[in-house]
């Protein structure tokens, strides 16, 4: 069973910048999909990026608007968000999850879910 654990949330200012990280167990993640979410306190769940096995990146989302970046390094079983010019708009917890196939399916069919890192951005 795949596990995905996500990490470099913090707060930052205005501006600025941070890069998550979702790092997963077992040794399927070299097939499987990635992408990143977002949830803030009261809204949906937001699909922003998704990157299929060999690099093909799929945009869920136009909020980010060039802001963000997604990457993976299959060597290291992670997936990437460089996130950059930062918003209050983009405080959120941040989730990645995992889909079910090489490509990037609908934001509704991922099938493995992280627990999320938050993400605080204040002027």
């Amino acid at each position: 069973q795949v596990q995905l654990v996500e990490c470099g949330g913090g707060s930052a200012q205005v501006g600025g910048s941070l890069k998550l990280s979702c790092t997963a167990t077992g040794n399927i993640f070299s097939r499987c999909g990635m992408g990143w979410f977002r949830q803030a306190p009261g809204m949906e769940r937001e699909g922003l990026q998704c990157i299929s096995w060999n690099g093909g990146i799929d945009h869920y989302s136009h909020h980010d608007q060039g802001r963000f970046t997604i990457s993976r390094d299959n060597a290291k079983n992670t997936a990437y968000l460089q996130m950059n010019n930062l918003a209050p708009g983009d405080s959120a917890m941040y989730y990645c999850a995992a889909g079910s196939s090489y490509f990037c399916p609908a934001p509704s069919a991922f099938t493995i879910w992280g627990r999320g890192t938050q993400v605080t951005v204040s002027s």
